[in-house]
């Protein structure tokens, strides 16, 4: 009897860690939850946004990811869930639209975030939690359909791509991944960011205006990642998270022209925790750096991989002169679809990492090294890019 309770246990135990696919909630609005015995992550069917990342073994349930609603809320102030949250998409629209296009009712940052999604596919292939979610854009009259799997036994999100064009012409598409990390992961002295790259340049912008959070950065300078110039002339590390904040910081980094996989990582030094992303290069030239550091202390850092670099109007994109003689935009062609696919993952970090300087597939593997410290993370990454 107590070895057919063993059992039961054990078994019970197994199918709790079972990769599984599951209807759930985030901030009252209807959620997909895909789960392995390693990761958890929701998503939103509003913008089929990635709203919460979670280790199935961490009893604090520490998600990375930016939540402004719950912030919103721990500040005393009222937000409305609007699909951007976490790690949301921009596309058909990377920034503002001009005064025709909010006219024609088209949104900043496209109109996929703001979609209601339809599930096209749910359930549990082989060892991995599989969904597809998928939405018409009317405006611009494109598809656009994300499927998302986890496989057992990985910390990794393998997210699949299709943008579908509806009309009968070629077009240029702005696209970007605004992946955005949050506090209470966010955190002053702590938490680190790094790149695949080093050719940057600060945000132009017009004359800062007076308010709680101040520029600190001078307008539309090249820098070397991480050292961007300040305006009080001295360099401001950008790898760094802010102490005292009361800063807004807006950045761009061409992402290695001689890597195939550009990558962007935000590491917790303290919890020994990494978030990150590893994606092709041909279809992300560009990590945006966004840092939004209110003295409320509830801060906001976007690791955002687009296909522009910064977030500014279509009109702007195509008008402007090339940065870096890199591309800005990429096409769709009449009739067809585009596609793209990256690795989300998060996991802890051994004792002593500090920062990260690679991060690479290998024979099935995603390898993070901090080379300095002489430590190295290996993740299973079976699917690969």
């Amino acid at each position: 009897m107590r070895r057919l309770l063993i059992l039961i246990l054990v078994c019970a135990a197994a199918l709790a860690q079972a990769p599984s696919v599951k209807q759930g909630t985030f901030e009252n609005q209807p959620a997909v939850v895909l789960s392995s015995d390693k990761i958890e992550l929701t998503v939103t069917t509003l913008g089929a946004s990635f709203a919460k990342l979670l280790l199935r073994d961490d009893s604090g349930a520490l998600n990375p990811l930016w939540e402004p609603v719950r912030m919103a809320r721990e500040s005393g102030a009222q937000a409305q869930f609007r699909g951007s949250t976490g790690h949301f998409i921009c596309v058909d629209g990377f920034g503002p639209t001009s005064a025709a296009e909010r006219a024609a009712g088209l949104p900043g940052h496209g109109e996929a975030h703001l979609q209601p999604f339809e599930t096209r596919r749910s359930g549990v292939e082989g060892r991995a939690a599989v969904v597809a979610l998928e939405a018409t854009l009317p405006i611009v009259q494109e598809k656009f359909t994300r499927t998302l799997r986890l496989v057992e036994g990985e910390n990794v999100v393998y997210a699949d791509s299709r943008l579908e064009n509806l009309m009968g012409f070629d077009r240029p598409v702005n696209w970007a991944e605004h992946a955005t990390v949050g506090s209470p992961f966010l955190e002053s002295g702590a938490m680190v960011v790094d790149v695949s790259g080093s050719r940057s340049m600060t945000r132009p912008y017009a004359e800062a205006k007076p308010g709680a959070s101040q520029r600190r950065l001078a307008s539309g300078k090249e820098f070397t990642w991480p050292l961007a110039p300040g305006l009080d002339g001295k360099p401001v590390d950008l790898r760094e998270t802010p102490g005292q904040p009361h800063y807004l910081d807006h950045a761009t980094t061409l992402v290695d022209p001689n890597l195939k996989h550009g990558w962007t990582t935000a590491l917790h030094t303290g919890k020994h925790l990494v978030v990150g992303y590893l994606f092709r290069r041909e279809e992300y030239p560009w990590v945006q750096y966004w840092g939004n550091y209110p003295p409320t202390g509830r801060m906001s850092r976007g690791l955002e991989f687009s296909t522009q670099p910064f977030d500014v109007s279509r009109r702007e994109v195509l008008s402007s002169p090339p940065l870096f003689g890199a591309p800005m935009v990429r096409w769709l062609p009449a009739k067809s679809a585009i596609e793209t696919r990256f690795l989300m993952f998060y996991a802890r970090t051994p004792e002593g990492m500090r920062k990260i300087d690679s991060v690479r597939l290998e024979n099935g593997k995603l390898i993070l090294e901090d080379r300095a410290a002489g430590k190295t993370l290996t993740l299973s990454a079976s699917l690969g890019l």
